[in-house]
């Protein structure tokens, strides 16, 4: 029985929890490495894409929405606003709460991450053709909703 040293049980590679994994790790190796040529991380891309989409919201609504711990979230927004990407201005209806919103020159560095994350979604569905990423893109979102408890 000739079987390479690094090749997992089949028990293992059966596992579609397992094979999850393994792909998730795959692109988010691909993902940061795209994302480092422009010196961000991925942070910096959910906190950009979120106040692009969502127009100005408080620090507390951003973190809810793309999963940053508040820690994290202040240096994050920190990071950007030194950078100009982002906006940050006290509410004026809450004077205690800072409202984010992203600049002129935040779009543009979107726009352009936006550009890097396609190519390492190219790369990283590059052996599926349009139709299975397609597939994939349905049968992954399912799972994620489901999980988090989204009806659908």
């Amino acid at each position: 029985m000739d079987i390479e040293e690094g090749t997992p049980p089949q028990r293992l590679r059966a596992l579609p929890s397992r094979l999850t994994n393994q792909a998730a790790l795959a692109a988010n190796r691909i993902v940061d490495r795209a994302l480092a040529e422009a010196g961000v991380r991925r942070y910096h891309y959910a906190l950009l894409a979120a106040s692009e989409e969502y127009g100005p919201s408080s620090q507390a609504a951003l973190g809810r929405r793309t999963g940053i711990d508040r820690s994290d979230m202040v240096a994050t927004v920190n990071d950007l606003a030194e950078r100009r990407l982002l906006d940050r201005a006290p509410d004026p209806e809450d004077r205690r709460r800072n409202i984010i919103s992203i600049t002129a020159a935040g779009r543009r560095e979107l726009a352009h991450l936006d550009d890097l994350l396609a190519a390492a979604q190219d790369e990283f569905l590059a052996p599926l053709r349009a139709a299975d990423r397609r597939t994939l893109t349905d049968l992954l979102t399912r799972l994620v909703d489901h999980h988090r408890g989204d009806p659908g």
